[in-house]
């Protein structure tokens, strides 16, 4: 298993495959690797590095005290998404999560005899993952210290590319997306999420009255009410959601022309576009419509705001 993930992947300076010890032939570099963590991250833009030294603070999601694999499972299972994704993905699939945080997507994936990476440039973040797969006793994944710019990833190796909730708080969300399309082999699925124009006018409006009052006062944020016996997960979510330094919101008109841009064929939005269609999460959408994406993303505003008016596309790679 050790060998059939590292053969994923690449030096980020030049693409080349690394060798024994993590080393790239072409120039000699050796990539360190910490707590079974290799460093394959080149540093980064001003914006870039502002944003890892803003989840090296306060890695997110965090973990609860009694998390477990258990815990970890039930939590999933409580999500209609990720359960979908889950019954989505083949049980010998190659997976890699871009921008995985502190890896609790990764590791619910991590099942069968599936080879998944997750990705990220914050060590902090990785650090918790790596910790609770060893904890969790998970096997079959692995994380690395990785810009998306320039993944140390194989191009064409994946058969799902998931990332959400990762691209908006990078400089050009448009080229990043461009780049990270390129690690899904032909026919693969690329899941990306992001926040809507829309159904994000909520938070935005939430996060005035919160710098007006301080943090004093925050109205109607689900997550804040329910984490209030939590201290560091509802710091963690309100550094994340009202103080991030980066931040871009997209509607689905813009992510169907980023997937034409670079040959991926748009499957369906999550929740759906579709006003009538209660299919799979690889089932087709019916054709655009331009009023319905508008009237859906109008709804989206009260289904999610729970989420910050995160939505989910599907795509699959030509």
């Amino acid at each position: 298993m050790d060998a059939d993930w590292r053969a994923l992947l690449a030096c980020p300076a030049c693409g080349g495959a690394l060798g024994p010890a993590a080393r790239a032939p072409r120039h000699g570099i050796a990539y360190e690797s910490h707590d079974g963590v290799p460093a394959l991250r080149l540093p980064g833009d001003r914006r870039t590095e502002t944003v890892r030294d803003f989840y090296t603070e306060t890695p997110f999601p965090n973990y609860p005290p009694e998390a477990s694999l258990s815990w970890l499972r039930a939590r999933a299972g409580r999500s209609e998404f990720a359960r979908l994704l889950d019954a989505a993905v083949a049980p010998d699939a190659r997976i890699v999560e871009i921008g995985c945080g502190t890896g609790q997507m990764s590791l619910y994936l991590a099942k069968g005899d599936r080879i998944v990476i997750g990705a990220d440039l914050t060590r902090a973040s990785l650090l918790l993952a790596a910790d609770a797969a060893r904890r969790f006793g998970i096997e079959g994944v692995s994380f690395i210290e990785t810009d998306l710019t320039q993944p140390a990833l194989r191009p064409g190796s994946f058969d799902v590319v998931y990332c959400s909730g990762v691209l908006h708080h990078t400089p050009d969300p448009r080229a990043s997306f461009a780049r990270i399309a390129q690690l899904a082999r032909p026919g693969g699925i690329i899941v990306l999420g992001l926040y809507n124009k829309i159904a994000r006018l909520p938070l935005r409006l939430r996060r005035v009255v919160a710098r007006m009052t301080g943090d004093r006062w925050i109205p109607f944020d689900p997550v804040l009410r329910d984490r209030v016996a939590e201290p560091e997960r509802r710091a963690a979510w309100l550094r994340d959601q009202y103080r991030h330094p980066e931040e871009h919101r997209h509607s689905l008109g813009e992510v169907r022309t980023w997937f034409a841009e670079n040959d991926v064929a748009f499957v369906r939005s999550y929740p759906t576009a579709d006003l009538d269609d209660g299919a799979s999460l690889l089932e087709p959408e019916e054709d655009a419509w331009m009023l319905g994406d508008w009237l859906t993303q109008i709804g989206w505003m009260g289904s999610l705001s729970r989420e910050g008016g995160l939505f989910v596309t599907v795509g699959r790679a030509a």
